[in-house]
């Protein structure tokens, strides 16, 4: 329940502090003292949305601060699952900062506005004249009937399925879109990778092609020169080897009384084998070089192949056009993998598909079970408040899509008059009929809802003298299972109230600002009488202040 509401520079509250009781409230106050104003910032701390134009002037931040006492509402989950101190008296404050900005905060823990929002609608319902414009909403009216046949359980395990529903649906659709892609580039990848095939990329040096290339291309003048120095080395007349043997004859007629010569023989004698071998490969480089024009032309067309898929597919390397060729088999081998998953998944979307089609027709059991006794509790309701011939009726229809509920869409028909047939609510409801309406389908929803306080903003707005009556006798009936909170312009409503708050407006040099108070059992009277009579309280007034509120 809301135990207490603090307002800071919000408006035209300048300062508010104010105390709620359990049981049945009523709040009054003139047209425009400020009970809008009252909710709006209650509406804050509820995760509604922030305008620095509602601080008040010269301030530089309005602070809204409620205290709920929550100790057996079983809430300690939320508060673990959202990483949030558990308090039995938690306090939520709302900062709104004169930028624009705003910061919230459930026991001096700052939240975002989605958890806020999440936490408030597990502490308090504000029934405002906008909500009985929702009673013309399908979605409201199926919500409505969910609650008054209990598929809290159900629904959520619907929805867990439906999201993964939806999911593989979306997966199924992004597999086909792509499989179709691979389908569109198979052709071209497969040609690409037969190409990179004929070269056979494994088996290629290039550098050695490129260098037998060139060997071939210069064979001619290449063969000229080794041929000269073949000569050097060991044919022409005076060559290099006979010169060396010479040269060992001579060292070898002085070694006897010469020392070193056997150094200078053993060094000529490893340079002479050294050269013979050079001589030797030379000779056999000579004999088997020959210019081959057919392997010229034919490692020229190989070398410049390669130079064009490498240029072709950006690559600088054998290496990276190899990488490229994997690439494309894997594409080509892709629209195989695609019908395969494509196939998998399909076939659980279908088992899903039967469990989702189960669970939401349990839905529709649930709903059309419910229907009957929700029905017949309205319209004794109705009665109850004047309407004696109302006629109320709930159809549900099922549809073959799925959607966030199940398969089945609600309407409330109704019709306030003897003899008149049931229609869509929008159409024959009057303002005051719908606040009767609202107020019965609040009723009873009370009932099945573990909901520690509501609050009605002018629900009795069209209705008046015995009507109010009853309408504040089903207010007070629902106050013993939660707070309820009624702000109200009727006297009826407001002498039934077990407490009494009022709304007032403070005028002080050229300043106004919106107060609250409690009022005592004489201030009340007072109150009461002001509602009667207006302004000018009379002795007559007084008296039936007094009998409302002892009646």
């Amino acid at each position: 329940m809301l135990k207490s509401l603090r307002v800071q520079n919000y408006a035209l509250i300048q300062q508010l502090e104010i105390e709620f009781e359990k049981d049945f409230s009523t709040l009054t106050g003139e047209t425009g003292a400020g009970k809008s104003i009252l909710l709006g910032a209650l509406s804050l701390v509820l995760g509604s949305r922030a305008d620095s134009s509602s601080i008040s002037i010269q301030s530089d931040k309005c602070i809204v601060e409620a205290i709920f006492d929550i100790h057996s509402y079983n809430l300690e989950s939320f508060f673990k699952e959202n990483d949030l101190d558990f308090e039995n008296e938690t306090v939520i404050r709302r900062e709104i900062l004169n930028t624009g900005k705003s910061r919230a905060f459930v026991n001096d823990t700052p939240v975002n506005l989605p958890i806020l929002k999440d936490l408030a609608t597990k502490l308090i319902d504000i029934h405002s004249q906008h909500e009985n414009l929702e009673l013309n909403s399908n979605a409201f009216q199926l919500k409505v009937l969910d609650s008054a046949a209990k598929t809290k359980e159900i629904l959520s395990v619907y929805k867990d399925l439906f999201k993964e529903y939806k999911g593989e649906l979306q997966q199924i659709e992004r597999l086909k879109e792509e499989a179709q892609k691979a389908e569109t580039d198979y052709d071209y990848n497969l040609f690409q990778l037969n190409q990179l095939n004929e070269v056979k990329l494994e088996e290629i040096d290039l550098e050695g092609l490129e260098s037998e290339l060139t060997i071939l291309n210069n064979a001619e003048e290449i063969q000229q020169n080794l041929g000269v120095c073949f000569s050097y080395l060991s044919e022409g007349e005076i060559n290099l080897l006979d010169q060396l043997k010479s040269s060992k004859q001579s060292l070898e007629r002085i070694r006897s009384y010469y020392p070193m010569a056997d150094s200078f023989i053993q060094r000529i004698d490893s340079a002479f084998i050294d050269l013979k071998d050079i001589s030797s490969e030379i000779e056999q480089s000579i004999s088997s070089l020959e210019y081959n024009p057919e392997r010229a032309i034919e490692l020229k067309e190989m070398v410049d192949s390669i130079y064009t898929l490498l240029h072709k597919h950006k690559a600088e390397t054998i290496n990276e056009l190899l990488e490229r060729k994997k690439s494309f088999q894997e594409k080509v081998n892709t629209r195989e993998l695609y019908t395969l998953e494509i196939e998998q998944l399909e076939k659980t979307h279908t088992q899903t598909t039967d469990e989702l089609t189960t669970i939401a027709s349990q839905l529709t059991d649930k709903r059309n079970q419910a229907t009957q006794v929700f029905t017949e509790r309205i319209v004794a309701q109705l009665s109850g408040l004047g309407m004696p011939h109302a006629a109320f009726k709930v159809e549900v229809s099922t549809d073959e899509a799925f959607n966030d509920t199940g398969c089945d869409r609600v309407s409330f028909l109704f019709s306030a008059n003897k003899n008149q047939s049931v229609q869509n609510i929008s159409k024959i409801a009057s303002g005051g009929e719908i606040s009767r309406l609202m107020l019965s389908i609040k009723a009873i929803l009370s009932e099945n809802t573990a909901l520690p306080t509501i609050i009605f903003d002018e629900i009795d707005s069209g209705v008046s003298g015995e009507i109010a009556d009853k309408m504040a006798d089903i207010m007070k009936q629902m106050a013993a299972n939660m707070q309820v909170i009624s702000i109200t312009h009727l006297p009826q409503i407001a002498a039934r109230g077990m407490n009494h708050y009022k709304v007032f407006k403070i005028e002080n040099n050229h300043t106004v600002s919106t107060h609250i108070q409690r009022l005592n059992p004489e201030e009340r009277v007072v109150e009461i009488a002001r509602m009667l009579s207006g302004k000018d309280i009379s002795k007559e007034a007084i008296e039936n202040a007094k009998t409302l509120i002892l009646s």
